[in-house]
């Protein structure tokens, strides 16, 4: 934390934000009576993978782009693998290369929630947002609460089983081409992942449970905590169903009514259209017919379920039910997302036990060969939200254009509004603590951000940044060089 004071005003930089992926900070002005004038999270790094993956082979995207992240670079490949199989002209592919696909996207959605849960964010639920600064992490969390802590990191272990059995390594492995995959299961690796089941059933309905009953434990905090209204955008399936994988959108106003379904994923660009800010590196999206102001919506594990008229597993439909009737229709409080992320991750393991007894995940028909074309789209719930990649080529199969609007990136501007509130209730006109500041941490990390996706767009640096007094008199002004 730093305090910067000038002429009466202060500024109040926390950087870096701790227990996310990449690297962000939060500014916040205040008055000299502590009174908030201002709060923007700003993302301070510069990745660029839509430009230096220009003049790269088509072949080679799936590859490259999982570099994005560490934590969900099996988004990223199978996103773009979408996107390269329309480049292709495969528009089905073979059931086993389907049904691998998104057994591994299962595999990776369980275990990004569980690390996102159990690593990042049980320390504030656990011991109180403001804690001492030295207890909130994992270490604290299994010294205190070992069988909550041994529960998240045997979840996170299984589906990296998953992902290393199907693409050969836990992190950056490779399995889509295009057209479909490059391997198929074998019985062993199939049986050995069966085995395991029982127990991960077991510990993904407890994780459910674990998520309810903190966010209810105090729920006149939790339910209001960083409270912002907003639209939710996700995918569903052709009746309404949850879908990770492939779907079409549908659109939620923040009164709960549906406000656009069964939008074709491969149009986004009729539908959404991103700004750019001088102070950030990621971009703000916002929905083209209701304009920058009011288009703004969120993405993730909070979108997904309350769009959603049902859950195709039965114990994450159970657990959806629950969630809905809790928040009579839509939930919009931030830290819900933490229990709708944990009702995914029983849905995953549901979903991982079906296509574990399926015989198409060991067959032989791996590739389908099509009609090669200039472009190409691929859409994907994400972990954080809806992923899309958009490519296209020249003649030579050489990348010249590439778009990718990542699920952080969507849900930016309602980061920004949750910090904006958080800082109003417990650090305005108040005792500025370490233990207050982490409240904004908390805000940030109920959306589960995923930093290092989300700064491949190209914003307007140098950083600048200005500090105003009550009055609106500009008391100093900083500029961070972009070179």
């Amino acid at each position: 934390m730093e305090i910067i004071d000038k002429n009466k005003g202060k500024r109040i930089v926390i950087d870096p934000i701790s227990r996310v992926e990449g690297h962000g900070k939060v500014t916040l002005l205040l008055d000299e009576n502590n009174r908030l004038q201002e709060a923007r999270l700003h993302i301070v790094e510069f990745r660029g993978f839509e430009k230096f993956i220009e003049g790269r082979p088509y072949e080679e995207v799936a590859v490259i782009v999982q570099r994005l992240c560490g934590i969900c670079p099996v988004s990223h490949h199978l996103a773009a693998a979408k996107a390269i199989d329309q480049l292709v002209g495969v528009n089905q592919l073979s059931p086993t290369a389907e049904k691998i696909r998104r057994l591994l996207h299962y595999g990776q959605v369980l275990q990004s929630h569980a690390l996102h849960f159990f690593y990042l964010s049980s320390p504030d639920l656990l011991f109180g947002f403001e804690t001492d600064l030295h207890r909130r992490n994992i270490i604290e969390v299994i010294k205190d609460f070992p069988d909550i802590g041994r529960q998240g990191i045997q979840l996170r272990k299984f589906g990296q089983d998953i992902i290393q059995a199907i693409s050969g390594k836990k992190i950056h492995g490779v399995v889509a081409v295009p057209g479909g995959i490059n391997r198929s299961l074998d019985i062993p690796q199939r049986d050995a992942l069966r085995a395991q089941l029982p127990d991960i059933l077991k510990k993904s309905k407890k994780a459910v449970a674990i998520a309810r009953d903190l966010y209810l434990s105090n729920i006149d905090i939790h339910k209001n905590f960083g409270f912002i209204e907003s639209s939710f955008l996700s995918l569903v399936d052709s009746k309404g169903a949850l879908e990770l994988y492939d779907g079409n959108i549908r659109i939620k106003d923040k009164a709960g009514k549906i406000f656009k379904d069964q939008l074709d994923d491969n149009r986004y660009f009729d539908y959404i259209q991103e700004e750019v800010r001088s102070w950030s590196y990621m971009k703000f999206p916002f929905l083209s017919e209701l304009g920058i102001e009011k288009g703004w919506y969120r993405v993730g594990p909070l979108a997904r379920v309350n769009n959603c008229a049902f859950i195709s597993t039965p114990l994450a439909e159970q657990a959806r039910k629950e969630f809905i009737q809790f928040h009579h229709g839509l939930a919009q409080a931030p830290l819900a997302y933490h229990w709708a992320r944990m009702i995914e991750l029983l849905h995953c393991a549901e979903q991982i036990e079906n296509l574990l007894q399926d015989e198409d995940i060991t067959g032989n028909e791996l590739v389908v060969k099509g009609c090669p074309q200039e472009e190409g789209i691929g859409v994907i719930e994400a972990p954080r939200g809806t992923l899309f990649h958009h490519y296209k080529i020249n003649e030579e199969g050489l990348i010249q254009k590439a778009n990718l609007i990542v699920s952080t990136t969507q849900n930016n501007q309602a980061m920004n509004d949750s910090v904006r509130e958080v800082a109003r209730e417990y650090i305005d006109g108040q005792e500025i603590t370490e233990g207050a500041l982490n409240q904004i941490e908390v805000a940030i990390r109920a959306y589960d951000p995923c930093l290092s996706c989300a700064t491949h767009a190209m914003g307007k640096m140098p950083l600048k940044v200005e500090l105003f007094d009550h009055n609106g008199e500009l008391l100093d002004t900083k500029i961070k060089s972009s070179v």
